[in-house]
């Protein structure tokens, strides 16, 4: 009898756990890669815009009608320093993972006759100590993971370089990995292509692992990794676990291949090829993002689940995007690479059941790394340590409040870098930034130049400041030095001499 009672009991403290556990939140965050802050019909703008017009986003649509939209939400302007900010919570200054990791201890940087990129961490993100060029840190995931969640990433990675620890999200705490390596985009999105894969040949963008059952299918990347991604839901459910979905999609990235299922539309409406086929993988990545609220609505899970939507970086803006170049992120300045609004503002939206109000609007500016605090603090979880210091800030009382305002935050971009050897224009390499409050300001480490803007009143970048208002430059670019400084930041360094670049607060004294 005492047996039986002592079964009893445990079976009920095994059913409690349990249920206490269901109820932390399901999280699916949806990151898409490359797109730009207009490149949906969802306005993040106080109006709406000719690019708005030219999307197709219903469930984008549908997502902003049950959540929180912010309009000055911020990442970092390349792919890879956005992905590790996420994952450790720190600025791309301090984790020093400032360009787009590829090769094993090879930089990607474009050579430049003038200035020399210092040793940044070309390897990427590592969970452990002591790996040549990468920076070590606590990975969000593995903190989810050891605190009871089923981790799945789907989609890219590009965490790390290939050959490299990072490379495979399984060693950063994810339970399952579909479709993610160092790739930083396909070779191909279309199946019956294999996505790019040749036997025998490698090919840095080719490498799209456990998706091999699709190859020689007349179907396309992102509908197949929605697919993986619901299987994997499935699975989470059955262990009886709540479940992190990072649904990151290599859409809307670079090779433009024509999803069947949507660019007619966009060619009947006169667009060029190149430009009908981006906006018909704009257009999967919405379908998929509806899937995945059907798939929540259809398990009745929707009401315990947060959905995050927000880019990497801002939208490329060159050839083959139609248009002159720069002018795709219209109303803002710039695109992917460069530190103008163009390249790091994002479209971003917060559902939290019971929590956000739906069809809300928060103009309260954040950035990326922020999600690892705010992630945390959305699950309850609390005693948590990490190996690296975490710069950014639980958003959690702004998605409570919507009158909560802080203009006094700091934020920095880092990127001593030559992402594009200057094909693409001065503004998308060798760069550093800040924003505080409403005022930004740009500094061009090649050039010695620096640009002040007031970004709530002029949005556009159009009107640079710096001459006019001499003291707020002065005021911006010794923050700028300081915040740099605090995050033991890397500059260039000049080939002739070997000395670095001067600090921006040394630039401003000689204005």
């Amino acid at each position: 009898m005492k047996i039986l009672k002592l079964f009893a009991i445990l079976a009920f403290t095994l059913l409690s756990f349990t249920v206490k556990a269901q109820k932390r939140p399901n999280i699916i965050f949806f990151l898409v890669d490359d797109m730009g802050w207009q490149d949906t019909s969802v306005p993040f703008w106080d109006s709406i815009t000719p690019a708005n017009k030219k999307f197709h986003t219903p469930n984008m649509e549908r997502l902003a009608k049950e959540s929180m939209k912010f309009t000055s939400a911020y990442a970092n302007s390349i792919c890879t320093p956005s992905r590790v900010s996420l994952m450790s919570g720190m600025n791309a200054a301090h984790h020093r993972v400032t360009n787009w990791t590829a090769y094993k201890d090879k930089a990607v940087d474009a050579k430049d006759s003038l200035l020399q990129i210092p040793d940044w961490n070309v390897n990427g993100l590592s969970p452990i100590a002591n790996q040549p060029k990468s920076v070590y840190a606590t990975p969000l995931a593995q903190i989810l993971k050891d605190n009871g969640y089923y981790t799945i990433q789907c989609g890219k990675a590009h965490f790390g370089a290939y050959e490299t620890i990072g490379a495979n999200p399984l060693n950063l705490g994810f339970v399952k990995n579909v479709g993610g390596s160092a790739a930083g985009n396909p070779a191909s999105y279309l199946a019956e292509d294999d996505f790019g894969y040749k036997p025998g040949h490698f090919i840095l963008q080719a490498d799209i692992p456990h998706m091999e059952q699709y190859w020689g299918s007349p179907t396309f990347l992102t509908e197949d990794l929605t697919k993986e991604a619901m299987l994997a839901m499935d699975t989470a459910q059955m262990e009886r676990k709540p479940f992190f979905l990072y649904m990151a999609h290599y859409a809307v990235h670079l090779p433009y291949n024509a999803d069947k299922r949507f660019i007619q539309k966009y060619l009947d409406e006169g667009y060029t090829e190149p430009e009908a086929a981006y906006c018909a993988l704009v257009e999967g990545m919405d379908q998929s993002l509806g899937e995945l609220m059907d798939y929540l609505d259809a398990h009745d899970l929707a009401k315990n689940t947060i959905i995050i939507f927000m880019s990497d970086n801002g939208g490329f803006s060159h050839r083959p995007r139609e248009g002159k170049d720069n002018s795709q992120n219209y109303p803002l300045r710039g695109g992917k690479g460069s530190l103008y609004e163009g390249g790091i503002r994002e479209p971003m939206m917060v559902k939290w059941p019971g929590v956000t109000k739906p069809g809300s609007i928060n103009n309260q500016y954040m950035i990326i790394h922020d999600f690892y605090p705010t992630l945390l603090e959305m699950t309850g979880i609390k005693n948590y340590k990490t190996v690296q210091t975490i710069d950014g800030q639980s958003i959690v009382p702004y998605l409570k409040d919507l009158k909560l305002r802080n203009n006094k935050r700091t934020l920095i971009w880092n990127f001593p870098n030559d992402w594009a050897g200057g094909d693409l224009g001065q503004d998308n390499s060798w760069l550093t930034a800040v924003r505080q409050g409403d005022w930004k300001l740009i500094y061009f480490e090649k050039y010695g130049k620096l640009e002040l803007y007031n970004v709530k009143n002029d949005i556009k970048e159009e009107h640079d400041l710096s001459k006019e208002f001499p003291q707020k430059t002065k005021e911006m670019a010794a923050l700028l030095a300081k915040k740099l400084k605090e995050s033991n930041a890397q500059m260039p360094s000049y080939k002739a001499t070997g000395k670095p670049v001067l600090w921006p607060d040394e630039i401003a004294k000689h204005k």
